[in-house]
């Protein structure tokens, strides 16, 4: 199965609740850069990554599983490979895909029969990003991240990522840590987001919001440099994903896009070119690998 990595196409915090956790209003947008997982029966719970230090009891794909054997009550079994192609830490919510799509493929293979809702339930308990890989391709995700209102997907519309080479340990931490009152927004920008995407209008860069702009420029020492690359190249807006540190733009013409994805990648930068997937196109792509 692929599980679609993501932009925050919009990304507030709107107050704080009393445990500490901040509450959001984010449009979320998946696009087609994609890990693969293929799960297939097995005695126990096994799993193997290309990546050997991901072959781990805390990975999100074993913690998903877990989680679903703890509701179901049975001792399932699953060999399962992840083939990561989405970078680790980088905003695009790599980690969180995998786990929801861990959730309804086992929810599958096992035949356990959870509803959408209760998917969605234990998938709050590995991450809040994971609600919105377990529905629609553009959603609005407020609250924690368990109130989602699905949207209509923006025409295709090419996309260009720089991964600066940066590893920030807690990095989410600490960018939510550096938020104070004042960066409390209340969703007017994100609702501005929703209209124009119900009305299907073009998607301006003035549309594009992200409260964690300034403190990634702390946080990550030298990313304005990637930021000026991206420029330089051709981008006419850019954007942080999530909390970064990926750097992206989003444009509607194909070739220009691929035209600054090549001048990056020439200059031997971590670069990807991807698209906005809307719910047509993920059904064809959907790549079923149990088993």
């Amino acid at each position: 199965m692929q599980a679609y990595a993501k932009i925050n196409l919009t990304l507030e915090v709107t107050g704080k609740y009393e445990d500490g956790y901040h509450q959001i209003a984010t449009v979320m947008q998946a696009i087609d850069l994609h890990d693969i997982i293929t799960f297939q029966t097995g005695d126990y719970l096994e799993l193997v990554c290309n990546i050997p230090e991901l072959n781990s009891s805390q990975n999100l794909v074993f913690r998903a599983a877990r989680l679903l054997q703890e509701a179901s009550g049975a001792n399932h079994g699953a060999k399962i490979s992840l083939d990561k192609s989405i970078p680790l830490a980088s905003g695009l919510g790599g980690g969180s895909s995998d786990a929801a799509t861990t959730l309804r493929a086992l929810n599958e293979l096992w035949g356990l029969n959870f509803s959408p809702a209760k998917l969605v339930e234990l998938g709050m308990n590995l991450g809040s990003d994971v609600p919105f890989f377990l529905g629609t391709p553009t959603a609005l995700v407020k609250g924690r991240g368990e109130q989602l209102t699905p949207l209509p997907s923006p025409s295709s519309l090419a996309v260009v990522l720089i991964v600066p080479p940066f590893n920030v340990p807690q990095k989410t931490r600490r960018m939510y840590a550096s938020l104070k009152p004042s960066h409390f927004t209340n969703t007017g920008i994100s609702q501005h987001m929703v209209k124009a995407l119900k009305e299907g209008e073009q998607l301006t860069s003035s549309l594009y919001y992200n409260v964690f702009e300034r403190a990634a420029s702390a946080l990550f020492p030298g990313l304005e440099v990637y930021r000026q690359e991206l420029f330089e190249a051709g981008a006419t807006s850019v954007h942080l994903a999530g909390s970064g540190p990926t750097l992206f733009t989003i444009m509607e013409d194909r070739d220009t896009a691929e035209g600054i994805y090549n001048q990056l990648k020439r200059k031997g930068k971590d670069v990807y070119l991807a698209q906005t997937l809307s719910i047509n196109a993920m059904r064809e792509e959907s790549d079923s690998r149990w088993t």
